[in-house]
């Protein structure tokens, strides 16, 4: 038994075909397939919620959002690559958050070491 054909091509692409009669009767012919006898479009069948989220992409409160999930990202970076936690020592999830804690700890104390040579004789 046959399925049959939803018009969707394995990369996910609908295909809408103009006919040629639409086409050469149509004022802005020029304009729009100036090469071609009749015009094809391509929309991918998750297009909408492509649309949906460029939009949410341009208000202020993403932009924000994006700057503050910016900040988190630079200090769990500076986790992985600074203080070597790129993977964890401790088993469990308790350990996991136990030695989380200590790193975290560790890195809120660096952040509040006075700058210049008093703060580099610490270290």
């Amino acid at each position: 038994m046959r399925t049959p054909r939803t018009g969707v091509s394995k990369d996910g692409i609908k295909r809408y075909y103009a006919s040629k009669t639409h086409c050469s009767t149509c004022a802005l012919k020029e304009q729009c397939t100036p090469n071609k006898d009749a015009r094809i479009v391509s929309r991918h069948v998750h297009e909408a919620a492509r649309d949906k989220a460029r939009q949410i992409a341009r208000t202020d409160a993403y932009a924000e959002a994006s700057r503050r999930r910016k900040k988190v990202e630079m200090l769990f970076a500076h986790l992985k690559k600074i203080m070597r936690l790129d993977r964890l020592r401790l088993r469990g999830p308790k350990g996991a958050k136990d030695e989380f804690l200590l790193a975290a700890t560790a890195q809120n104390l660096a952040k509040l070491r006075p700058a210049g040579p008093a703060g580099a004789a610490m270290a």
